[in-house]
């Protein structure tokens, strides 16, 4: 569990760095709302494309194994980012994104089964969101610490400084600005390598989820047909896919949000550190996971919960106006409510991955290995859904301009969280109904 939390907070630190890279990346690569929505995209698809190989992978050399090749994929793409930022060419942050992503598919292949089996099933969801606390607390590190280290400067971009400069100063300027990224995930590179190196040599047993031989004979796509003969497998991908949509909507999302409602603060970035305001409700959520689940509450109970609490925010979020302010304590400049709304669809979002995978892996026996990978490729939305926030998002704005609405009336990026409302509703079907299901006959 030491080392499996260790691991889940790199997850964590790696993939909440999207959050403010979404809003950096409009600025330095001049894109559109829609256009910057591929950050997700890029590292969200390479679950859905890896999972299976990475499956196949750990089946021949093992979880330990899987799990330091893992770590040296994800510093290969960190180290990507330096001829990417050197030419500041977008579709070398995609390919370098990508390939993080496939470094973490194989992480998560390996990971998330593993906890599940390695303790009664019934306490899986306390095990997971032990992990998780640490996943999401890293997530609150992450967007600080890039924008204190790396962004503490995006003042100097803003579209009304850019749009002064003549062609070549602003070449020079968005060129100078995209080199900051250089530095930081060198080191987030070389820090990931050794740690591929202490897991290598690490005390962490191997598993084997097939010890009856069920499935060992069978190819790869076999084992893929007959695992979907179980419905608590099948409502759980779709469950998880919506899930992750909704959880990373609400991370990368807030960023480009509070910057289209003017959160600058007195440095000019405080909208790029909003993120860490959606993982400070999703540690919250995940505390109080190990602290209900399962001595006070089920892990059912808690899904439930939080299919009604997201459906609540969603509700609030689009018909709440955004000048409708709050003022919190610590020098936090004043916020619109529909911000605080948004962070707080982490704490709907928290306690729905460790609920969800032991209710999906129930009664899967040899299944469970190829049952994970399934799982994983779940992670698809967020890839796709986060794509159609933004068009959604930038339809509604270019609208709202060509009919000279003021910047005071909800945005595309407010009214645009309606894509959530499947999420919650299918996650309220899955605790409910979904996950009890053994069986496609009706008998």
């Amino acid at each position: 569990m030491v080392i499996l939390t260790a691991l889940f907070f790199i997850f964590g630190f790696v993939t909440w760095l999207n959050g403010p890279l979404i809003p950096f990346f409009k600025t330095a690569c001049e894109l559109t709302e829609s256009q910057s929505y591929f950050v997700a995209f890029a590292f969200y698809i390479a679950y859905f494309v890896m999972a299976i190989p990475s499956s196949w992978l750990i089946e021949k050399v093992g979880y330990k194994n899987g799990l330091s090749l893992g770590l040296v994929v994800i510093a290969i793409g960190a180290f990507t980012f330096y001829p990417a930022a050197e030419a500041r060419t977008f579709i070398l942050f995609l390919i370098a994104l990508f390939v993080m992503g496939t470094g973490l598919a194989i992480l998560q292949t390996a990971a998330n089964p593993y906890v599940v089996v390695i303790g009664p099933r019934e306490s899986a969801a306390a095990r997971i969101s032990v992990l998780g606390l640490a996943n999401k607390f890293a997530g609150f590190i992450a967007p600080i610490a890039l924008t204190a280290l790396v962004l503490s400067n995006m003042k100097d971009y803003t579209a009304e400084k850019i749009a002064l400069l003549d062609a070549d100063a602003k070449a020079k300027a968005l060129d100078a600005l995209a080199l900051q990224l250089q530095t930081p995930y060198i080191y987030i590179g070389i820090v990931i390598l050794i740690l591929a190196v202490l897991i290598k040599y690490s005390p962490l047993p191997e598993i084997d989820l097939d010890e009856d031989g069920q499935v060992g004979h069978l190819s790869i796509f076999q084992q893929i047909k007959n695992a979907f003969q179980y419905p608590q497998l099948v409502f759980g991908f779709i469950t998880l896919m919506l899930y992750v949509a909704g959880e990373v909507i609400a991370g990368d999302s807030i960023g480009g949000l509070g910057k289209k409602l003017g959160v600058y603060g007195d440095n000019g970035d405080f909208y790029l550190k909003l993120t860490s305001f959606t993982m400070t409700a999703m540690v919250i959520g995940y505390i109080l996971g190990i602290t209900l689940i399962p001595k006070y509450i089920s892990q059912v109970a808690a899904l439930k919960a939080s299919g009604f609490l997201g459906i609540i925010l969603v509700l609030l979020i689009v018909t709440i106006s955004p000048a409708m302010m709050i003022q919190l304590p610590g020098g936090i400049p004043n916020l619109p409510v529909v911000i605080i709304l948004v962070a707080l669809i982490g704490l709907a979002n928290a306690l729905c991955w460790p609920a969800i995978w032991p209710m999906a892996l129930q009664d899967l026996g040899g299944y469970t290995k190829i049952a994970g990978a399934i799982l994983i490729m779940g992670i698809v939305g967020g890839a796709i859904f986060p794509l159609m926030y933004g068009s959604w998002a930038d339809t509604i704005n270019i609208a709202n301009e060509a009919e000279g609405i003021t910047e005071t009336a909800k945005s595309g990026n407010q009214i645009a969280y309606l894509i959530l409302l499947p999420t919650y509703f299918m996650i309220l079907f899955y605790a409910f109904k979904g996950h009890k299901y053994r069986s496609w006959s009706r008998k």
